[in-house]
């Protein structure tokens, strides 16, 4: 072998091998996290909802449409015509002092995307945080849209429950949650997630995990129902480790619906059965995509998961602040306008930072989107 072949082959492997290093040890980065082990692990084994190694959807649920594979969709994903997929002004925001806020009243604030600052029975529940600029494994992708990202820890009082309705990149954030940890008394999320709170420093007995159509009773007559959604887990290359879930929030006053990220599916309507309807569901309207029709609601699918719920009002989210699909930013609140006109139930949009009370019922909120470019 002529001696140049010999340096350059070389020099390729060597370059491999570092290659291989440096992204070994970024790895190791907390925010990865580790695999459930122990006796978390034979708990999820024992999940009848866990088979073949993984958690099942209550419904067979491909990750994309027929004909499509991860390669297709990520071409078009990346090569596709986009057409405003990100807002040419700030988006509106309010910025509030939680500490303000009267605890006896029942309120919902949006916080951008799937994030939500909610008051209930005198509690204080944040919901599926995300304050980082960026919602990916890397600090350059998926970038906040300009105006959202107004919030912080610092700017949260003491959180009675976390809830993570799963462990993907835009509902799970490190920072976000190291920076609330001293807050933070109780975590709620599905069988697994509770690894990456153990990962992380929190002590197991603040960590409540659960399996779908599991009712968690806490003495202070909060009752957080896990539940199932439509959809899939994991971080990396790991695919369904952790169940992904929605949440029933009930007190003997209220009860209010998260559905987390999920597709279209029956599952809706035997919560709505099973709980008698709710004041409120948050349902994710947003990120949806031809190439992934299950794992993701269509606005018009979002008006029908609302009255399966039996909901009084809907509060659509999972839009607004990121761009993980290529419709344009606005086209989920234009789509669930349409879809909820002659709807029983009350759609409410209100911007950022936005209290909501749920008792009485807002007025309707004015289409804040059509004011930006």
């Amino acid at each position: 072998m002529k001696s140049w072949l010999r340096k350059m082959l070389l020099t390729v492997i060597a370059i491999i091998v570092i290659l291989a290093l440096a992204v070994g040890l970024y790895l190791q980065q907390p925010q990865f996290g580790t695999p459930p082990r122990g006796d978390r692990l034979a708990r999820i084994q024992s999940s009848p909802h866990y088979a073949d190694g993984q958690f099942q959807n209550l419904v067979p649920t491909p990750q994309f449409s027929p004909g499509n594979n991860i390669a297709s969709v990520w071409w078009y994903f990346l090569f596709a015509k986009k057409e405003r997929l990100i807002p040419a002004a700030p988006i509106p925001a309010r910025k509030i002092d939680f500490t303000a806020l009267d605890k006896d009243r029942d309120t919902v604030v949006w916080l951008g995307h799937s994030s939500y600052f909610i008051q209930l029975g005198g509690k204080r529940l944040l919901v599926d945080p995300v304050f980082s600029t960026y919602a990916a494994p890397v600090p350059f992708a998926n970038k906040a849209f300009p105006g959202t990202n107004r919030y912080a820890a610092g700017d949260m009082p003491d959180i009675d429950y976390l809830l993570i309705s799963h462990d993907h990149w835009d509902h799970l954030d490190y920072p976000t949650v190291a920076a609330l940890k001293p807050k933070i008394k109780n975590v709620v999320c599905g069988l697994g997630v509770g690894a990456y709170f153990e990962h992380w420093g929190f002590a197991p007995e603040l960590i409540h995990e659960a399996d779908w159509f599991t009712a968690l009773e806490f003495t202070d007559g909060l009752t957080v129902h896990v539940l199932p959604a439509r959809h899939f887990s994991g971080r990396l290359l790991t695919r369904n480790k952790t169940l992904w879930t929605g949440f029933a929030l009930v007190t003997p006053e209220r009860r209010v619906f998260y559905g987390g990220d999920g597709g279209y599916g029956p599952h809706f309507k035997q919560i709505g059965d099973m709980l008698a309807g709710f004041d409120l569901a948050i349902l994710e309207n947003g990120q949806y995509d031809q190439n992934w029709p299950y794992i993701h609601m269509l606005p018009e699918e979002v008006a029908l998961a609302a009255a399966d719920l039996k909901a009084k009002a809907l509060l659509p989210g999972h839009a607004g602040k990121f761009a993980i699909a290529n419709h344009p930013w606005d086209e989920p609140f234009r789509r669930i306008t349409r879809a909820s006109q002659n709807q029983e139930y009350r759609l409410l949009t209100p911007i950022i930072g936005e209290p909501v009370d749920l008792a009485p019922p807002p007025p309707p909120f004015p289409p804040w989107w059509e004011k930006v470019e």
